[in-house]
């Protein structure tokens, strides 16, 4: 009964220890993520198949920047790259499917 007790207080201090580690985003990580998705929204841009929400994320991720919520904000730009990212996906997947005549 003591192994027990024991063994659960040490998985929950490891579960709590590595849920402290986990650090808030900073300012570098934002830096990081707005050119990765700036990135990824101009090959969509070239493909000719930018999605129509990437660039609004990515104005709302340098609001939240500015103001200091930086988690938000590389959320929103690593939301804003994917899509970037889809959209050259769609494009090369779509290159041969002809519209209607």
């Amino acid at each position: 009964m003591n192994h027990a007790k024991t063994f659960t207080a040490i998985t929950l201090a490891g579960l709590l220890a590595a849920s402290l580690s986990a650090t808030a985003a900073n300012m570098n990580d934002f830096t990081k993520a707005e050119a990765d998705a700036k990135a990824a929204i101009d090959a969509a841009a070239a493909a000719n198949y930018e999605w129509r929400d990437s660039e609004k994320m990515l104005k709302e991720a340098g609001k939240a920047a500015k103001a200091g919520d930086f988690d938000k904000a590389v959320k929103l730009a690593n939301k804003a790259k994917r899509q970037g990212d889809l959209a050259v996906a769609q494009a090369k997947a779509q290159k041969d499917v002809k519209g209607p005549h």
